[in-house]
């Protein structure tokens, strides 16, 4: 069985599956890997415009294998910094994706999966679905998905559910901005469908920009620097070929060529 599913539709829209049903797509080192593997190659594929990631059966992912947990107790310091260094690489490899992502969430998201959540562009869960960082339960630190936890919810936020490991809801995680829509499980792949025909709407490499300026934006220097690279931004890619269609489309009342709506 296919622990990572991967497919494709002619829209471009891939659907990356955590195939682990029986284990809560609960993730090991093999999985990890894999994951990352199959984010670098949509990376690399001019032909997927939107990427959702899900889990099969009733959990989107449960963590951490208990089998791969046990095994960690017979391991070294180094056998222990290689594997949370191959978290890490998944969790930067997802964030920094140059294509859209959109996490569809349902039952449990907990520790390396409610990362993974983090780390999509938009995530859209199922009321019931369930999140929790409880490291601390294990004595063990919730260190690798911090920095992409932390900047979706706060610091202030993450102490409190960092420290105490407590289960919270959907309602809660879109309170905290985890998530950005929780609505009933029965609605849930309505609500994945209706955010894809908006994006696909969209020009594909005009998506692309757009995501990248949300990240450089805030690292260029305040003031005059920032809105030099904004414009500079606005300038190159308004002036490509998607950009000149774009406007010529409006102009003349008619779809872009991109637009599958």
């Amino acid at each position: 069985m296919d622990e990572v599913r991967l497919s494709v539709d002619a829209r471009g829209v891939a659907t990356v599956t955590l195939n682990r049903p029986e284990l809560h797509n609960a993730l090991d080192g093999e999985t990890v890997d894999l994951l990352t593997a199959t984010f670098e190659t949509l990376a690399e594929d001019d032909s997927v415009r939107i990427v959702v990631l899900t889990g099969s059966g009733i959990s989107f992912s449960a963590g951490h294998d208990h089998a791969w947990m046990r095994r960690q107790l017979e391991h070294d310091d180094e056998a222990r910094r290689r594997h949370a260094l191959g978290q890490a690489r998944l969790l930067a490899t997802l964030d920094a994706l140059p294509l859209p992502t959109v996490a569809r969430v349902q039952g449990s998201a907990f520790g390396l999966g409610a990362g993974l959540v983090a780390c999509c562009d938009v995530a859209v869960a199922a009321s019931e679905a369930l999140f929790s960082f409880s490291d601390v339960r294990l004595g063990q630190l919730p260190a690798v998905v911090a920095p992409h936890v932390i900047r979706a919810i706060g610091e202030r936020a993450a102490r409190r559910y960092f420290v105490t490991g407590e289960r919270f809801n959907a309602g809660k995680a879109k309170r905290l901005g985890l998530i950005h829509q929780d609505v009933e499980a029965d609605e849930l792949d309505a609500a994945v469908r209706c955010l894809l025909e908006q994006l696909l709407l969209n020009g594909p490499q005009a998506m692309r920009e757009t995501k990248a300026l949300v990240r450089d934006l805030m690292a260029q220097p305040p003031g005059e620097a920032r809105e030099r690279f904004a414009v500079e931004r606005a300038v190159r890619v308004g002036a490509g070929d998607e950009g000149r269609e774009g406007l010529r489309a409006f102009l003349e009342q008619r779809k872009p060529r991109w637009s599958t709506g």
